[in-house]
């Protein structure tokens, strides 16, 4: 969140400066100078909102976290994997991954959905996609009493509507 966020003023911070150098130069009738810095301008404004709308998300996924964990294994259909070792955030809206962001249930009914969540001794597998294309993510948990692997099912079947399959307890 913390990336997301020092993107966000810098892409705010470049937007200023490239007002200021398009005024700036419209002052001194420069005009394709002050042509250059408007479309500068323009283009970054562009970049600010939507760095904007991805830390609001980003702030709605974390405020609303069911489960933190340090690290995370994400898998697609097809075989492809990246293993990421940023603090990854589950959510009621979604799962938020270092500085990538996955939503589920924002585009109706044809959009990305929660699927299936199975809980281990060690892993977590969330699987979530539309028809296009699946992921799965994978979680090392950390949780070690049966009562905390209950409640987390709980409160994840109580937020997503998606009942979790605990396995090895």
């Amino acid at each position: 969140m913390k990336l997301i966020r020092k993107r966000r003023n810098c892409y705010a911070l470049f937007f200023a400066v490239s007002i200021c150098l398009a005024m700036w130069f419209g002052a001194k009738f420069m005009a394709t100078s002050a042509f250059a810095f408007g479309i500068i301008s323009v283009a970054s404004l562009i970049f600010l909102v939507r760095q904007s709308r991805l830390l609001y998300d980003a702030a709605l996924i974390w405020d609303n976290r069911i489960l933190a964990v340090p690290s995370a294994f994400i898998s697609t259909v097809s075989g492809k994997g990246k293993n990421d070792t940023e603090e990854t955030v589950v959510s009621t809206f979604g799962i938020l991954i270092g500085s990538k962001i996955y939503q589920w249930g924002c585009d109706g009914i044809y959009g990305v959905r929660l699927n299936a969540i199975e809980i281990d001794r060690e892993r977590m597998y969330l699987t979530f996609g539309d028809t296009a294309q699946t992921m799965r993510v994978e979680l090392l948990h950390g949780m070690t009493q049966k009562h905390a692997v209950l409640d987390a099912a709980q409160k994840l079947l109580r937020e997503t509507g998606v009942t979790a399959d605990i396995t090895g307890w």
